[in-house]
């Protein structure tokens, strides 16, 4: 399916690995250029580099702390003198949890940087894009969740707060950009094979002296995710791709579950 996207450009928060990566190399295979941001420019510029020569479009690159409003306001204007009018912007970049300790004993310093580090950092990103983003109805800001802002995952606290907050904080963002002609959705992924997890899942079989695939397929289904298996990350990028393109126009103030089912939350009878 071609989603006329060659052409248009996209900003992407945490763009160097995981999901982030998964996502550039699917808008660039549309023919989207790219302004990748994160805060590791080694990572960013072997990304960049990989995706330019398979992909043929232009990617620049900026090195930015999202809790830095300074750095991104910066990022936000390299990508305006790349390439003039951004039509995507992904906002995907946030940590994994802190620590698994109980979260209500953490100091308040804690808390208020890992809010910062996601929830605060899509405000200051999609404040600093705006000036930027196209406005003649091909404008997209697509907020990358997680299941953990619709489900409890101990000790997960102010992990799911960001998450939350970002699901919730789209609907506002919908109405307040409609007048300019922007949409606003989010995309939730469930529990997603990124190279960090599927190392996890190699070190857990072993522990339990199982194969990863009988570890995940046990996994899951504790989980109740009904697709039996965990998210590969192209189908989170599939979706952010065809919500970006003028296929989607109609949808706005959107959350898009990509989670195989776990949503549904099956019990046994």
């Amino acid at each position: 399916m071609d989603l006329g996207l060659k052409g248009r450009a996209a900003a992407i928060t945490g763009g160097s690995k995981g999901i982030g990566r998964a996502i550039a190399r699917g808008l660039a295979a549309e023919g989207v250029n790219l302004a990748l941001i994160a805060r590791n420019q080694e990572q960013l510029d072997k990304t960049a580099g990989e995706i330019a020569k398979s992909t043929g479009v232009t990617v620049v690159t900026a090195s930015a702390d999202i809790r830095d409003g300074a750095a991104v306001k910066a990022a936000a204007e390299a990508a305006k003198a790349a390439f003039g009018t951004i039509h995507i912007l992904v906002n995907n970049a946030g940590g994994p949890i802190r620590r698994m300790d109980r979260q209500i004993t953490w100091p308040d310093t804690d808390w208020m940087d890992d809010i910062d580090s996601k929830t605060f950092g899509m405000l200051r990103v999609i404040q600093a894009f705006l000036p930027h983003l196209a406005k003649d109805g091909s404008g997209r800001i697509i907020n990358i969740s997680g299941v953990a802002g619709t489900a409890v995952w101990a000790p997960a606290l102010t992990h799911g707060i960001n998450n939350a907050a970002m699901i919730h904080a789209t609907g506002y963002l919908a109405q307040d950009l409609a007048g300019d002609r922007i949409t606003v959705n989010t995309v939730v992924p469930g529990i997603v094979g990124t190279e960090a997890r599927e190392g996890w899942a190699e070190n857990m079989a072993k522990q339990q002296g199982k194969t990863k695939a009988e570890f995940l397929a046990d996994f899951c289904k504790r989980l109740g995710i009904l697709a039996g298996r965990w998210a590969a990350m192209d189908e989170v990028a599939d979706l952010v791709a065809f919500v970006a393109s003028d296929r989607a126009k109609y949808i706005n103030g959107a959350r898009l579950h990509v989670d195989g089912g776990f949503n549904v939350n099956p019990r046994p009878a």
